[in-house]
């Protein structure tokens, strides 16, 4: 398997290695987290709505994934 280096902010890399588990590597912590995550559109596909319930349903995540980027980083800055 090859590997690819990226670049990550001081902030992302804190942020990571907080998930990190013991003897686990970077990539398995991202292969973890991702796989956690899943798709959006998995669990949403089927879900039939009008623009605007769209609209509305997305600007609610957004407030709400600012919110918790806020919380985020607060507690990132105080590592």
């Amino acid at each position: 398997m090859g590997v690819k280096t990226i670049t990550v902010t001081e902030e992302a890399y804190k942020m990571l290695a907080k998930e990190k588990k013991e003897d686990e590597s970077f990539s398995e912590v991202i292969k973890r987290l991702t796989k956690e995550r899943g798709k959006l559109s998995d669990s949403l596909g089927a879900w039939k709505m009008t623009d605007q319930e769209a609209q509305e349903f997305f600007s609610s995540l957004k407030r709400h994934w600012k919110k918790s980027t806020v919380r985020i980083r607060g507690k990132a800055d105080h590592s």
